[in-house]
């Protein structure tokens, strides 16, 4: 009884294991695959270093700029401008040819 349910709990996660992708690096240091339609993919940054670093820079900009009242205004709005900014900044810099 303990062995079926333990089958059953892997059950779910099969087709998870069931294909492996193969990664190839080109010489600019991109990595990339081949679909199985046979086109070739790039593996792209999500984009989640450059929007903390964007986040946190934006956020001791906008808290400078803001210079009445308690500032909190200035911080938000710089650190969600900051966030938008570096994660497209860092999404952008793969170009997968």
């Amino acid at each position: 009884m303990l062995a079926l349910a333990a089958t059953s709990l892997l059950a779910p996660a099969a087709p998870a294991f069931a294909k492996e992708r193969r990664y190839y690096t080109s010489d600019n240091g991109v990595r990339y695959w081949k679909g199985d339609d046979g086109r070739y993919y790039c593996k792209r940054s999500n984009g989640t270093t450059g929007l903390i670093v964007g986040a946190a820079a934006g956020a001791l900009l906008g808290r400078a700029v803001d210079t009445r009242g308690e500032r909190a205004t200035g911080t938000i709005l710089g650190a969600a401008a900051g966030a938008l900014v570096g994660r497209q900044v860092q999404r952008g810099t793969v170009k997968c040819r």
